[in-house]
């Protein structure tokens, strides 16, 4: 082998161990690394230490005596079970039909009608004023209040369609009276809404006595005026059976088509009903006429005999009597209605069955205490350790002049207003 060659597979082999121990250098110095940070931070452990204390110092004086025990009561009920045929089961079958094809698919049980019920704002505000929560929360706004109400709030369903009432407070009677006051609120909102056919019926029928009952009263004063007037105190004679007969007809003409309203909420013109009242309706209309136009005497809506001959005074005083006369009878007709629908509520009326009404709790549910301690620990050693690696490196780059003039150059940078 000449000399060239042996030169030449010298300088190969040295510069391949060149390359080798560079190459095994990288490892060496990253383990250097770790080893070099966990030295510090072993040097710092006092300061980590004191880090720990203080940070556990400060959330122990915050857990015991900032923060206020948290109590919670809890109320169970089972919401009305609609039966088979009913209007909500009606509602829910629909509702399901339609939830097949995407559009309404939410609604899935009278317990998720009563939770939105729960979270209204209706039943918030009703708590507020019953239990002033806004002095005892100390916040001026009442939305702000219902916001912390509902916070402290939880309506959950579960799978035995038992609803839970949980409601947290720091009194712990306060937070059993606020689950009771949920039960309380939700039942009398039940009474009110009309979520059956039979409290829908209810409320129509009471708004048509109410207004009927106005309507007496109106016919009753202006009777009165026209007994003040005139001076008559009695009907006359003959003309009193045509004015029972033709306001007994009109009255019950009255009473089938607020029936006949009344129905066509819930069904179609070719309903049975639908068809029988109207049917009455007309034979009703028709014996009116026959009533009002069987004289050639008499005008369209004047039922007294020999109208030239009565008073002008007397003929007002029967319109009057009649007017009240009508009033009268459409008013019992309404009445009878309005107690049948009330009857058929009754039977059909949706009733909350309370399992377990809440108790004043005698366990704390809060703040975790323990759990804050253990959170705060991790902190200050966070906190710690970081502190003490800065520290290392920034006394690290000191010892270099170049790196100090440069740190110094940033720190009065960072002075600098």
């Amino acid at each position: 082998m000449s000399r060239e060659s042996v030169l030449s597979h010298t300088e190969t082999t040295t510069h391949s161990q060149s390359i080798g121990v560079e190459n095994q250098d990288v490892p060496e110095e990253q383990e250097i690394d770790v080893l070099a940070v966990m030295t510090v931070l072993l040097r710092g452990k006092k300061t980590i230490l004191k880090f720990i204390l203080v940070t556990a110092a400060l959330a122990a004086l915050v857990v015991f005596v900032v923060m206020k025990p948290m109590y919670t009561a809890e109320a169970i009920f089972l919401p009305p079970q609609s039966a088979p045929g009913s209007g909500m089961s009606q509602l829910a079958s629909q509702l399901g039909s339609l939830g097949a094809i995407g559009s309404l698919g939410g609604l899935k049980s009278s317990g998720d009608v009563y939770l939105g019920i729960l979270d209204s704002r209706t039943i918030a505000d009703n708590l507020i004023k019953r239990f002033d929560l806004q002095r005892v929360y100390k916040i001026a706004k009442v939305s702000d209040t219902e916001k912390k109400l509902k916070a402290r709030s939880t309506f959950v369903s579960g799978k035995d369609t038992l609803i839970t009432i949980t409601v947290a407070d720091h009194d712990p009677k306060r937070a059993a009276d606020l689950a009771n006051g949920y039960l309380d609120a939700l039942y009398e909102q039940n009474g009110r809404l009309a979520l059956t056919e039979a409290s829908q019926r209810r409320l129509f029928f009471e708004e048509q006595l109410e207004r009927e009952k106005n309507a007496l009263a109106d016919a009753e004063v202006e009777l009165k005026k026209t007994q003040e007037q005139t001076g008559l105190i009695a009907p006359l004679g003959q003309a009193q059976v045509e004015i029972d007969a033709i306001a007994q007809v009109r009255a019950q003409i009255s009473s089938r088509r607020i029936e006949l309203s009344a129905l066509k909420q819930a069904a179609t013109n070719q309903n049975p009903g639908v068809v029988r009242l109207q049917t009455e309706i007309d034979g009703l209309e028709q014996q009116l006429q026959r009533l009002q136009n069987d004289s050639g005497t008499r005008q369209n809506g004047n039922v007294l005999p020999a109208t030239a001959k009565v008073p002008a005074l007397a003929l007002e005083y029967v319109r009057k009597l009649r007017e009240v006369k009508y009033r009268e009878i459409l008013f019992e007709l309404i009445a009878k209605q309005y107690e049948s629908a009330r009857l058929d509520e009754s039977r059909e009326a949706p009733l909350l069955q309370v399992v377990d009404r809440a108790v004043v709790p005698d366990k704390k549910s809060g703040p975790p205490r323990a759990l804050i301690l253990f959170a705060s620990c991790l902190l200050g050693a966070f906190f710690g350790a970081s502190w003490v690696i800065l520290r290392a490196f920034i006394g690290t780059l000191q010892k270099d002049p170049a790196k100090a003039t440069k740190l110094e150059a940033l720190r009065q940078a960072a002075l600098q207003r």
